[in-house]
């Protein structure tokens, strides 16, 4: 299934407590088995005012309509071409 970055604008995210991102993950979840086709949240980054989500879905059609039925915004949809890390450079032995 195609990987796909989400930029989300929710001022005051850096500063919500441990309940309220409990909160908002629940309701998130919820959402990803209501929608009755394959969807998989992999994690999500909180920084400043903005919430990074990495998702697994068909197609960012998908990724739209979980954002929508959960009430989140979604300002960019991207897909991931590719995964790197400190394993990516020593790779080469």
């Amino acid at each position: 299934m195609p990987t796909f970055m989400i930029e989300r604008s929710v001022p005051g995210a850096g500063a919500m407590s441990s309940k309220e991102l409990e909160d908002i993950s629940t309701h998130s979840v919820k959402v990803c088995e209501a929608l009755g086709v394959p969807y998989r949240w992999i994690t999500s980054y909180v920084a400043g005012d903005k919430i990074y989500c990495v998702h697994e879905a068909e197609s960012a059609d998908i990724i739209r309509r979980h954002s929508e039925q959960a009430g989140f915004p979604a300002d960019r949809i991207t897909p991931v071409a590719a995964q790197i890390g400190p394993q990516t450079a020593r790779a080469r032995g």
